[in-house]
């Protein structure tokens, strides 16, 4: 009986194998390979101190290091359920270094010994888990694995790659919290987990961690934005398409000598824009749209002097849009489309002419494309203004009115809400193959501007279009310092 079990399993994998895994995968694909990740991880997740790389082993290494580095990457081969595109048709035998997508340079302690310091599987198509044994490539410093079909978790063993600097694990099926291991990654400059499903809270911890780049959109966090965001270093933060809700933090002013793009579009805000947001002197991508801040905009916004893009639009702010605004020297792009303006200043109109700027849907008399008067009516005269998150509630401050449609007259159909625009890009943005290795430089302002991320395309046959370039090499890479490859650029909100 139970050799007939064992019959029908393996019937079943070969056809899971062969038949649904070129296409995207279904939820119950997903599921089954997340189950054989939990029955292969130990108990705690961890692998123990003392495992041995001897066992059972052979083949002959140069060192000590690349057997061990053999053991994972033979690991990860037995957790992949496919592979359409032949990534790891290569991976056998001792020497590890031809592995396709895999790359060593000479050890940081020893540069008489090679070691496996960089993967690089981007748009494989692979459909697979992480075992808990690729914590045994402690000499890695890349870890790129975007736009493929990796399910599950991520181990905890990965805290064991102390050398690590960028963790690409993008646009795949990843599962789960917020994944705590990598906080326990010290040298890690560059994390990337968009276009997953992790859910739940933001850690705190993670603003206090020296990041250059995090890219978490178009997951399901579900928590406001931790207070100490301000603390973050990132040049570049991007937080679109998921449920957090809340407000902005005021630290974010704290950012000022670092932060470069922000990115906050769909996240379900509230409150108004904090005036602290004009100490960011440095920034140059503000993103804020397809939220529901309300209230004027704050007259700090004036020190936003190297602002170029500013998205502000699909909320419910009021007021005039400033000279402060539209007077920026180096704005090149401002929205502040479906809003409730009702007025701007006479720069606003010079951008309007070049094309510049964008501002229909608003309450604006003396243009065109704007909202009808019974609709602005009551927002118009009773214009929001939220308090600061800080200032102790009055209990003599009347509710706010609320925003009220018009009333529809008998006989008519009234049609629903005009939804927020969605990106119209039909695949998930990618990383390059690997970067470039230099020296950290303070963010440039001549770095092409992020726009926000893109909604997850629905699934379509072989996700991915087959790599651009199968013969990706890479410079020495341990022993020189590696900051992140530039944010993917987005053609739409």
């Amino acid at each position: 009986m139970q050799a007939s079990g064992c019959f029908i399993l393996s019937i079943s994998l070969f056809l899971l194998c062969f038949t649904s895994f070129p296409f995207a995968l279904s939820d119950g694909e997903a599921a089954f390979i997340a189950s054989r990740q939990l029955l292969s991880l130990p108990k705690d997740g961890y692998l123990p101190e003392n495992y041995d790389c001897d066992a059972n082993i052979a083949f002959t290494f140069k060192n000590k290091r690349l057997k061990c580095a053999y053991v994972a990457l033979q690991a990860w081969k037995k957790a992949i359920y496919s592979d359409p595109l032949n990534y790891t048709t290569n991976w056998d035998g001792p020497d590890v270094c031809s592995y396709k997508g895999v790359f060593c340079s000479p050890a940081l302690d020893n540069s008489s010994d090679d070691v496996v310091a960089a993967v690089d599987l981007n748009h494989g198509d692979i459909a697979g888990f992480l075992p808990s044994e690729l914590g045994l490539l402690d000499d890695i410093a890349i870890f790129h694995i975007n736009s493929n079909r990796f399910c599950g978790i991520i181990p905890k063993s990965f805290s064991k790659l102390k050398l690590l600097h960028e963790f690409d694990v993008s646009n795949n099926h990843f599962v789960g919290s917020f994944p705590n291991v990598v906080l326990e990654i010290p040298k890690l400059k560059y994390l990337d987990l968009r276009f997953n499903d992790f859910e739940g809270s933001l850690p705190s911890d993670l603003f206090d961690k020296e990041l250059d780049a995090l890219f978490l959109n178009d997951n399901r966090f579900n928590s406001p934005i931790p207070k100490n965001l301000g603390d973050s270093p990132v040049s570049a933060l991007v937080l679109a398409n998921n449920p957090l809700g809340g407000r902005i933090p005021p630290s974010i002013g704290k950012m000022e000598n670092t932060l470069n793009e922000i990115v906050l579009s769909n996240i379900g805000l509230t409150g108004s824009l904090p005036p602290e947001i004009g100490k960011l002197g440095n920034v140059t991508v503000i993103s804020v749209g397809s939220n529901s801040l309300s209230g004027d905009l704050p007259k700090t916004l004036s020190g936003l002097k190297t602002l170029a893009e500013l998205d502000i639009s699909n909320n419910k702010l009021t007021g005039i849009v400033p000279e402060s605004v539209c007077g920026l020297p180096s704005i090149a792009n401002l929205t502040i489309s479906d809003n409730y303006f009702h007025g701007r200043h006479e720069k606003c109109k010079k951008l309007v002419e070049s094309g510049a700027m964008k501002d229909e849907g608003n309450c604006l008399s003396d243009h065109a494309s704007q909202k009808n008067s019974k609709i602005c009516a009551p927002v118009v005269g009773h214009p929001i203004n939220s308090p600061s998150p800080l200032a102790p509630p009055s209990s003599t401050t009347p509710s706010p009115s609320p925003i009220s449609a018009p009333t529809p007259t008998p006989g008519t159909v009234t049609p629903p809400p005009t939804p927020a625009p969605t990106p119209s890009e039909s695949t998930r943005p990618s990383t390059p193959p690997l970067p470039p290795p230099y020296s950290q430089p303070p963010p440039s302002p001549s770095k092409p501007p992020l726009s926000p991320s893109p909604a997850k395309p629905p699934p379509v046959p072989s996700l991915l279009p087959p790599p651009t370039n199968d013969n990706v090499s890479l410079p020495p890479i341990v022993g020189q310092s590696y900051a992140s490859p530039p944010p993917p650029i987005y053609t739409g909100y």
